[in-house]
């Protein structure tokens, strides 16, 4: 097995790119009264993996661009934190919102690459 087989190596380097990726859409996508950043990068996520995987990727791909990249990029840990703050601050109808944009959004982008790449 060379370095550039070993699942370890593909889902760094993947995760690595995807963090690289996080940050820079976390810095374009900036709104102080909500989490946009976090919006977008788990529809935009789920759109990428549901693709990867309707397209048959090959195990080496998935790991790479599936576990690694993907699962480096999206965050479902910030969306709850950042749900959670916002029903503590108060403001509940965002709160609310954001677990709907987010849980829907990203449904809608698994069945939109669904059905571009299947």
């Amino acid at each position: 097995m060379t370095p550039f087989t070993d699942p370890a190596y593909l889902v760094g380097i993947g995760g690595a790119l995807g963090a690289l990726l996080r940050t820079v859409v976390g810095e374009l996508v900036d709104i102080d009264a909500y989490p946009a950043s976090t919006l977008v990068v788990n529809v935009v996520g789920s759109f990428c993996l549901a693709a990867l995987t309707a397209a048959g990727a090959g195990d080496d791909l998935a790991l790479l661009l599936g576990t690694g990249a993907c699962g480096a990029f999206t965050t479902f840990s910030s969306f709850a934190v950042e749900t959670v703050r916002l029903w503590e601050t108060g403001e509940r109808a965002v709160a609310v919102f954001n677990a709907a944009a987010n849980l829907v959004g990203a449904g809608l982008a698994i069945a939109l690459a669904w059905l571009l790449v299947a």
